[in-house]
């Protein structure tokens, strides 16, 4: 599909037709044209009027089927535009879902984008019935035969329908994330703006082979895996990318997805080093402002300035020097030909929690059972043995927990001891 992009621009601002076309062709738009206008916004058309008239003729002289603004646009704007120029216009906030829901591969990730679709469509249902009663323009076809308040609670059912199903997935999600807590397991979430390399980092982490485009938006779900940072299990995750003016509508949608990143232990917050140092603190600045946003301001963060290989010694040394003040760890890297890893990991390592490998005798009593049952519920049980007067438990887990366990043991008469290795035999639960 032929379209024009558009973007207005206060006259401080920097343009970003550049990625505004990047994102037209991820949603897979051929860009016949561009325009951008340095003006404040226009009520009407966010535009100038004189620039309405020079998109109507371009869209006419290149046949274009679609109008993509960079802006988003408020309802009666994308009626008036669509009216003036007689063809389709959509926004920011409507490219991007379209984006979404041509990258989604999960049945959660298409119920997100579902979700945000609809909520859109109900903040503005009532008025664009009323809008298409007017006169229905391109967007509003088939609107207008409704009554306004039959269309609005038709929209209202659609998100309700999917906010129960997606509240249904939260729960599972969170079931299995308690488990790995309970089990000791540390968490590792992947972060960075769309396009910095984070699932081929997750590939090279994880001896993974998650799909990698060039493009924007390829990851639109979570995938976890376990890896090895000093000889400890920690889970990996790599989540949806951010770009910058996020709209609010599609980070409430894609909450369950960025919540891994909220509860994590560790950011990596991947950084494309290889653009030029504007880009970079532009994109760093918008990452950092949305792991504020979503509540995850307190995880500990190391930046990956990844895509080393793209820029030489000179270069990379000017770009962590200008970075120096925004970020208090960083590693340069790069995923693509696995060049630093080690020193990722080794700094990773310091910011995870090292589980202590512990051996402890308890005698068989009521009170013992219940000590065990716990130890399974807040350690990475390895091994248990019951003999006739006593249960030999060999666990993994945190010095906090391991201290609580050595202390309950022997209180019970138990002994806990430390690093046992011996093969106690098959793990089995004590019934509840």
């Amino acid at each position: 599909m032929r379209a024009i992009i558009v973007n207005r621009r206060d006259q401080h601002e920097k343009s970003h037709m550049d990625e505004l076309k990047t994102l037209a062709e991820a949603a897979g738009y051929e860009v016949a044209g561009s325009l951008e206008q340095v003006t404040r916004p226009h009520s009407r058309f966010l535009i100038g009027a004189g620039k309405v008239e020079e998109l109507a003729e371009m869209a006419k002289e290149l046949k274009a089927e679609r109008i993509v603004f960079g802006n988003e646009l408020k309802i009666i704007q994308i009626y008036n535009l669509a009216k003036a120029v007689g063809v389709e216009v959509f926004d920011r906030l409507q490219l991007i879902l379209e984006i979404f829901q041509k990258r989604a591969s999960t049945e959660e990730a298409n119920l997100q984008i579902e979700l945000a679709r609809w909520r859109h469509e109900l903040a503005y249902a009532r008025q664009k019935v009323r809008l298409a009663r007017r006169g229905e323009q391109p967007g509003f076809h088939g609107l207008g035969k409704y009554e306004v308040d039959v269309y609005h609670d038709s929209v209202k059912r659609q998100v309700l329908n999917i906010e129960a199903k997606l509240r249904d997935m939260r729960k599972t999600r969170r079931l299995h994330r308690t488990s790995r807590q309970k089990q000791g397991f540390q968490s590792v979430s992947l972060a960075g703006y769309t396009g910095s390399g984070k699932s081929t980092l997750f590939n090279a982490l994880a001896g993974e082979d998650v799909p990698v485009n060039v493009g924007l938006f390829t990851t639109l779900s979570t995938t976890t895996r376990a890896i090895r940072v000093n000889d400890e299990e920690v889970l990996l995750t790599d989540t949806v990318g951010f770009i910058d003016n996020l709209p609010l509508t599609l980070v409430e949608a894609f909450y369950s997805t960025l919540e891994e990143t909220v509860l994590s232990d560790l950011i990596l917050l991947v950084v494309d080093v290889s653009e030029s140092i504007e880009e970079v603190e532009r994109k760093l600045s918008c990452c950092l402002d949305t792991i504020r946003k979503i509540g995850a301001g307190s995880v500990p963060v190391v930046a990956v300035l990844n895509k080393t290989d793209l820029v030489s010694v000179e270069i990379l040394n000017e770009r962590t020097a200008n970075l120096k003040d925004r970020l208090s760890s960083f590693v340069p890297i790069s995923a693509l030909h696995k060049t630093n890893l080690g020193l990722l990991e080794k700094e990773m390592a310091g910011y995870l929690v090292h589980r202590v490998n512990s051996f402890v005798t308890l005698p068989t009593t009521e009170k013992s059972l219940s000590l065990l049952s716990w130890i399974f519920d807040h350690a990475k049980v390895q091994d248990v043995k019951y003999e006739e007067s006593s249960v030999n438990v060999a666990f993994s887990a945190s010095p906090q927990t391991t201290e609580k366990v050595r202390s309950d043991a022997e209180k019970l008469g138990g002994v806990y001891k430390l690093e046992q290795t011996e093969n106690l035999g098959p793990q089995v639960r004590p019934q509840a």
